[in-house]
């Protein structure tokens, strides 16, 4: 596996951990709070500009 399959993993792991609102032990609640709701914000924004890259890479623009 190359660098970028290894950054593509993770980032999938913490998008999904940014959504479920999983948490380890001892550390802070941030679930319904602004933090989290601007957290989901960026988290969609990066979705946006990454398929509009891919679209652009496909379509051969």
């Amino acid at each position: 596996m190359t660098w970028l399959t290894w950054l593509i993993l993770a980032a999938i792991l913490a998008a999904v951990a940014a959504i479920t609102g999983v948490k380890a032990k001892g550390t802070r609640h941030v679930a319904r709070t602004h933090l989290m709701g601007v957290a989901r914000v960026v988290l969609v924004v990066i979705v946006i500009i990454v398929a509009y890259l891919a679209y652009r890479s496909w379509s051969g623009v």
